[in-house]
Protein backbone atom coordinates (compact mmCIF):
# COMPACT_ATOMS: atom_id res chain seq x y z
CA UNK A 1 0.00 0.00 0.00
CA UNK A 2 2.63 2.20 -1.25
CA UNK A 3 1.65 6.03 -1.77
CA UNK A 4 -1.51 5.62 0.18
CA UNK A 5 -2.88 6.99 2.96
CA UNK A 6 -5.32 5.51 4.96
CA UNK A 7 -8.41 7.43 6.09
CA UNK A 8 -12.34 7.08 7.45
CA UNK A 9 -13.03 6.48 4.19
CA UNK A 10 -10.60 4.27 2.85
CA UNK A 11 -7.01 4.41 1.28
CA UNK A 12 -6.00 7.57 -0.48
CA UNK A 13 -3.12 8.14 -2.33
CA UNK A 14 -0.82 11.25 -2.78
CA UNK A 15 -2.46 12.57 -5.68
CA UNK A 16 -5.55 12.87 -3.64
CA UNK A 17 -3.98 14.30 -1.26
CA UNK A 18 -2.44 17.19 -3.52
CA UNK A 19 -5.75 17.82 -4.77
CA UNK A 20 -7.43 18.45 -1.70
CA UNK A 21 -4.35 20.62 -0.29
CA UNK A 22 -4.62 22.63 -3.45
CA UNK A 23 -8.09 23.25 -3.47
CA UNK A 24 -7.93 24.30 0.32
CA UNK A 25 -4.92 26.54 -0.31
CA UNK A 26 -6.62 27.96 -3.61
CA UNK A 27 -10.15 28.96 -1.65
CA UNK A 28 -7.84 30.35 1.53
CA UNK A 29 -5.79 32.56 -0.40
CA UNK A 30 -8.28 33.22 -3.61
CA UNK A 31 -4.82 31.44 -5.49
CA UNK A 32 -4.62 32.50 -8.84
CA UNK A 33 -7.21 35.11 -9.17
CA UNK A 34 -6.99 38.76 -9.58
CA UNK A 35 -5.50 40.55 -6.77
CA UNK A 36 -8.20 42.99 -5.90
CA UNK A 37 -7.98 46.85 -6.10
CA UNK A 38 -8.55 50.14 -4.65
CA UNK A 39 -10.43 52.77 -6.43
CA UNK A 40 -10.93 53.54 -10.25
CA UNK A 41 -9.05 51.24 -12.04
CA UNK A 42 -10.33 49.04 -14.81
CA UNK A 43 -10.93 45.53 -13.25
CA UNK A 44 -8.27 42.94 -14.50
CA UNK A 45 -9.17 39.91 -14.21
CA UNK A 46 -7.59 36.50 -15.73
CA UNK A 47 -9.51 34.61 -18.25
CA UNK A 48 -10.47 31.35 -17.45
CA UNK A 49 -7.69 29.49 -19.57
CA UNK A 50 -5.23 31.81 -17.01
CA UNK A 51 -6.96 30.81 -14.44
CA UNK A 52 -6.73 27.08 -14.92
CA UNK A 53 -3.06 27.03 -15.74
CA UNK A 54 -2.31 28.70 -12.02
CA UNK A 55 -4.62 25.99 -10.86
CA UNK A 56 -2.74 23.32 -12.73
CA UNK A 57 1.22 24.90 -11.18
CA UNK A 58 -0.43 24.89 -7.99
CA UNK A 59 -1.50 21.28 -8.31
CA UNK A 60 2.11 20.15 -9.29
CA UNK A 61 3.76 22.07 -6.68
CA UNK A 62 1.44 20.74 -4.12
CA UNK A 63 2.10 17.17 -5.70
CA UNK A 64 5.74 17.68 -5.17
CA UNK A 65 5.66 18.15 -1.56
CA UNK A 66 3.30 15.30 -0.84
CA UNK A 67 5.87 13.47 -2.88
CA UNK A 68 8.42 14.61 -1.06
CA UNK A 69 10.56 12.06 0.81
CA UNK A 70 10.64 12.23 4.67
CA UNK A 71 14.29 12.36 5.94
CA UNK A 72 14.35 10.47 8.94
CA UNK A 73 15.24 12.14 11.90
CA UNK A 74 18.11 12.42 13.47
CA UNK A 75 18.98 12.42 17.56
CA UNK A 76 21.71 15.40 17.12
CA UNK A 77 22.09 17.32 20.40
CA UNK A 78 20.95 14.45 23.19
Amino acid sequence: MEGEALTAFGPRSKDEIALELMKFIALTTGYGKAAPSAGFSPKTSRSPEEYAEALLQLFERCRAVVYKPVEPETKEGL
